[in-house]
């Protein structure tokens, strides 16, 4: 699939310095969640990944390749990388079938029937076959956002980034959620994942990044970070999911 490197990544906004010097190795098919409080530079982390976000200073590389190097483009970094968001960002005037073979047929010239074929097989396989000519506001939220996956699955990307994609689900759906994310694990895509729910990030990530402060403060195993947290702010940070119930 793809391997990820982040070196320096330095980003501002205004004034406020969000990331400060971000280091980060992403192996080929490996799976990183990024944990921190609101603020700590998580979501920006991957929205620099595939230039959504331009960082002030530092290099992120796929496959040693600069993602800035006009040999990807615009459209072929987002061919080889998708992005889910917590907020589905579902056109609302589109079929979900539309909704997701417009990248494939538009940006990336795949014929309509061939897309949608594609997109058939991709919608069983995420238990929305039928809902294909269904609009977004006749879905659940946990509907919505497994349209949203599939939609960004279907530019057959190398990695998947996927920013807080529960947070906006009522409890009862993020489960469901979560159990189609660690079925694509086994699938081999590389992933970055920014999350808030510690029991899944324990149970599916290679390793966990904790993020203070725009800085990555402790890297490791799951196990390791969640039982022997080495730094004194995950160390806090972890009590108080701990007292919310949350771990």
């Amino acid at each position: 699939m793809a391997a990820i490197t982040v070196q320096g990544l330095t980003k501002y906004f205004g004034q406020t310095l969000v990331l400060d010097r971000v280091d980060l190795d992403v192996a080929d098919g490996e799976v990183v969640c990024l944990i921190g409080a609101s603020g700590s530079g998580k979501s920006t982390l991957l929205r620099c990944i595939n230039r959504l976000v331009e960082p002030d200073h530092g290099t992120i590389a796929l496959d040693g390749v600069p993602v800035s190097d006009p040999r990807f483009g615009r459209t072929g970094l987002q061919k080889r990388i998708g992005i889910v968001f917590q907020s589905y960002n579902l056109f609302p005037h589109m079929r979900v079938i539309d909704n997701i073979t417009l990248a494939p047929r538009r940006v990336h010239g795949e014929r309509r029937r061939a897309a949608e074929a594609r997109a058939a097989d991709t919608l069983a396989l995420f238990g929305m076959a039928d809902f294909a000519q269904s609009y977004p506001e006749q879905l659940s939220g946990g509907q919505q956002q497994r349209v949203a996956i599939v939609r960004a699955l279907m530019t057959k990307p190398d990695v998947l980034l996927l920013d807080e994609v529960t947070a906006a689900l009522d409890p009862e759906l993020v489960g469901e959620v979560l159990r189609i994310i660690a079925g694509l694990r086994d699938t081999g895509i590389t992933m970055v994942i920014v999350t808030h729910e510690m029991g899944f990030a324990r149970a599916v990530a290679d390793r966990v990044c904790f993020l203070h402060g725009g800085r990555i403060l402790e890297d490791g195993p799951p196990e390791a970070l969640f039982s022997t947290p080495q730094h004194p702010r995950t160390q806090a940070f972890l009590e108080r999911i701990v007292e919310s119930g949350r771990l």
